[in-house]
């Protein structure tokens, strides 16, 4: 084991701290809706609307390179569960499963959203605000999954360094015991 943080992990922290940066960039117009107790203002509403409407009609390159990062990401996780250990199998299946669960709400929410405040036709059943709220809710919960990949993925490294700590004092135990005249493998003097 390697206490070293692997390229397939940078391939996976990377995009994550892309996409809480993007997430961080809205939480500015998202804090008017979802944090403040009075309703917010049609000044407000308007510059929240403008601002998803720049993103969502964002020229095609951009959400290309979007998707180029997302899909960077996943490779990470696909190489590293590669022939994967039992280190592997929990901290990435589980960052794995977070990452999958960021993808589908950006997917399902946050794409809709953006097309919903592009479009201007808000439904009978939702209001503007409301449409609003979803969006900044999304997101919040969103930055939680992304951190939550975060905090296993540095988890992971720590996990590893410790196992790694301890075969090198193990095996610095057994090159002592084994230099060591008269000395059994559990430490014990010979008579």
């Amino acid at each position: 084991m390697s206490s070293k943080i692997s390229f397939a992990t940078f391939l996976i922290i990377c995009p994550t701290c892309f996409f809480l940066g993007i997430l961080f960039t809205n939480w500015s117009y998202d804090h008017h809706t979802l944090w403040n107790a009075s309703p917010p203002s049609e000044a407000i509403l308007r510059a929240i609307e403008s601002h998803y409407s720049l993103l969502s009609s964002s020229p095609p390159i951009i959400v290309r390179v979007l998707h180029i990062i997302i899909a960077v990401g996943l490779l990470g996780f696909i190489t590293k569960l590669y022939k994967p250990s039992e280190s592997n199998m929990l901290f990435d299946g589980a960052s794995l499963v977070m990452y999958m669960i960021g993808l589908i709400m950006y997917g399902t929410n946050v794409i809709r959203g953006l097309r919903v405040v592009e479009s201007g036709e808000y439904g009978t059943e939702v209001s503007r605000v409301d449409t609003l709220r979803v969006m900044a809710a999304s997101q919040v919960i969103l930055a939680l999954v992304l951190v939550g990949v975060l905090v296993l993925q540095s988890g992971q490294w720590y996990a590893e360094r410790k196992e790694s700590e301890e075969v090198k004092k193990m095996e610095a135990q057994e090159e002592a015991a084994k230099k060591a005249p008269g000395v059994t493998k559990n430490g014990k003097k010979k008579n």
